[in-house]
């Protein structure tokens, strides 16, 4: 667990929680939900005395919960808010295990598709957060905000203007952090679907790894589900903020906040919108697979079938003179075999002339 306390534009840690919070600032709780249980009596204890309530039970299951989706929720005193991050490549290497080795294929980087629960208590001036272990979220603002760092309690100007002016503040901020690697990620699937269709759509092309296909394509419901269970919790949290303004916050402070949240709503309508752009691109190619599919065979039945038709009075006048008749024309004449095979070859010969003109013989292209 750290404790870090943001007031009068600047920060600092501290050892143990304040007996009070800050008058013009909020003191941030950060943990990993590890050793959620361990400090939950830690925790409880700061709840009630900087935010003067404490946590409900149901709320601790949910913030210990890996696999809780996106939700939002409040009592009277406080608001709940879980969202899930994109996970690290080494969070999904470790999640895979002995998976992580295999050779990469199609559509690979869809197969690695992860995400972890994060939880946010958001109380006037009381921030709690709980990650996973080693979350980078967590991490990087705390790298940021003591980047420029002068002194153990006092930033540089610069510093302090990025500062969070409050919690639900800094919940924004770390919102839209996680919404935006999901941004990030759409171009890496676009490139990645791009050559997939490429492949599957080339002439020498021998089929398409289905295995494959299914599982980019569960990736992809998946993502569009999760996307959109973030932004029905974040939308929900700002018409709360809307109808209820906290009573301490000026407006200008309130315009920014909710600003700052109808951003994070923007980027995650534009990452479902992404989505689903791709499952129609993906659908298309494998529509387009099949047509062509259908259109080589089409090409090759047909050559077949003028071949066939080439060969079929050549057959007939084989099987006339095989006939066991004792007096044929041309059976015991010694010019009778060129010139039968002068006839075949002349019909031959003028019936591919026939089909090419016709473009029965042409070259599938």
């Amino acid at each position: 667990m750290q404790i870090v306390e943001f007031a009068n534009g600047t920060l600092r840690f501290l050892e143990t929680i304040p007996h009070q919070a800050p008058e013009r600032g909020f003191v941030w709780i950060y943990l990993e939900r590890e050793h959620l249980d361990q400090d939950l009596p830690m925790l409880q204890r700061a709840a009630h005395v900087l935010g003067g309530s404490q946590l409900l039970d149901v709320h601790v299951k949910d913030l210990g919960n890996r696999a809780h989706p996106a939700r939002y929720d409040y009592t009277s005193v406080y608001d709940l808010m879980i969202f899930r991050r994109l996970a690290s490549e080494a969070e999904v290497q470790a999640e895979l295990g002995d998976e992580s080795h295999v050779r990469a294929g199609p559509l690979e980087l869809f197969r690695r598709i992860r995400s972890r629960a994060v939880g946010f208590v958001v109380f006037d001036r009381l921030l709690i957060t709980v990650h996973p272990g080693g979350c980078y979220a967590a991490r990087l603002f705390i790298e940021r905000y003591l980047a420029d760092a002068v002194q153990a309690e006092g930033l540089t100007a610069a510093a302090r203007s990025r500062l969070p002016i409050s919690t639900a503040d800094l919940m924004v901020r770390m919102l839209n952090m996680m919404v935006d690697s999901y941004l990030e990620l759409r171009k890496d699937l676009s490139n990645e679907l791009d050559q997939w269709q490429q492949s599957l759509l080339a002439p020498s092309s021998r089929g398409a790894d289905w295995s494959s296909l299914m599982t980019a394509r569960n990736a992809l419901h998946s993502l569009e589900d999760m996307c959109e269970e973030q932004q029905d919790a974040v939308q929900e949290w700002l018409d709360t903020q809307r109808e209820q303004p906290p009573q301490w916050m000026g407006q200008a402070e309130l315009d920014g906040l909710l600003a700052r949240a109808r951003d994070v709503v923007e980027h995650i309508q534009r990452v479902v919108h992404h989505v689903r752009r791709m499952e129609q691109s993906a659908e298309t190619a494998v529509q387009i697979h099949f047509s062509a599919v259908g259109h080589r065979t089409n090409e090759i039945m047909r050559t077949l079938t003028a071949l066939t038709a080439i060969f079929l009075p050549l057959n007939l006048i084989v099987g006339f003179f095989g006939m066991n008749f004792e007096f044929m024309p041309a059976i015991h004449n010694q010019e009778g075999l060129w010139w039968t095979v002068g006839v075949m070859a002349t019909m031959a010969i003028a019936l591919g002339l026939v089909f090419w003109r016709k473009r029965y013989l042409a070259r599938a292209r």
